[in-house]
């Protein structure tokens, strides 16, 4: 196999931990890239896959160096929490191991991405392709901005809020969660359209197909507001300017790992320990509820 390893070193004990894998990773794999500053042109390198060390961060700035070139990731936690980098670091020479046997195809699971663009009277100012979501937040003087949703050209509704996130199945554990919005599968072909803050309460979350082209027209706008791709600015945005969001051709690979679940993942992500707290609860209804608290969850 040809890998390529990549990872970020202004995170503590990336590089150490990369040195560290190297000899491992060269007993079953070519390493025919290295890149520890994120800043790298992969467009020209040929390999079978790369290796990710990092956190979920790194795996994002990962996809948007290989952009029109995606090759299978496999992504090492080296973060704090990892829905999408959740192998261990002592796990990694197992896998390549598995994945080195003669015969053997890796089982890639493809996840959407999208191309985002931002229009001003009809010119394209910038575009980026993106994998967890697209925000577009209020800046100073931080008061509410008002957003017209369209849907493949039909007006859905003006939301007034501290901003509004389109985010794919990948993105709905980042910052579409915290905002409400629903966790979806990774691999459905689906956005999530979450209102930050709305002032009518009654505007909620809201899950549309990816096969449909959103915009998001700025109606009302302080002159901070901007629009953001996975965490970074792509560019200020003024009153009247379109944000459109698509499908890319494109698609995020993840290698999936034997043992690795996707509900497994969200269970010790988000602590789902699936115990009731009986404390309070046996006072208010009484001591014949506690017997269940001897229930096994494993």
């Amino acid at each position: 196999m040809r890998v390529i390893l990549l990872g970020f070193a202004g995170r503590p004990g990336v590089a150490q931990e990369a040195e560290r894998l190297r000899p491992l990773i060269e007993r079953h794999a070519q390493i025919v890239g290295w890149d520890l500053s994120g800043q790298m042109d992969l467009s020209g390198v040929e390999a079978d896959l790369a290796i990710v060390l990092g956190g979920d961060g790194s795996i994002l700035r990962a996809a948007h160096q290989m952009g029109s070139r995606q090759l299978p990731v496999l992504a090492v936690n080296l973060g704090r929490l990892g829905f999408l980098a959740d192998i261990a670091p002592d796990e990694l020479p197992a896998v390549l191991c598995d994945l080195d046997q003669a015969g053997l195809e890796p089982h890639v699971i493809e996840h959407l991405m999208f191309d985002c663009c931002l229009l001003r009277d009809a010119n394209v100012l910038a575009t980026r392709l993106g994998l967890n979501e697209v925000a577009v937040q209020t800046g100073p003087a931080f008061s509410m901005i008002d957003l017209d949703l369209y849907i493949d050209g039909e007006l859905v509704t003006t939301y007034s809020c501290d901003g509004l996130i389109l985010a794919t199945p990948v993105g709905s554990t980042a910052h579409s969660l915290s905002a409400g919005g629903p966790i979806l599968r990774k691999d459905l072909q689906a956005f999530v359209i979450a209102p930050i803050s709305p002032h009518t309460l009654t505007n909620r979350p809201v899950v549309d197909s990816a096969d449909r082209v959103y915009e998001l027209a700025v109606a009302k706008a302080e002159p901070g507001t901007a629009v953001v791709v996975d965490g970074r600015v792509m560019a200020t945005v003024q009153p009247h300017d379109r944000v459109r969001v698509q499908r890319a051709e494109v698609r995020f690979k993840m290698i999936a790992v034997a043992g690795h679940s996707y509900y497994r993942t969200l269970r010790e992500k988000l602590g789902w320990g699936g115990r009731l707290q009986l404390g309070a609860r046996s006072t208010e209804h009484g001591a014949g509820n506690t017997e269940h608290g001897t229930r096994s969850t494993e």
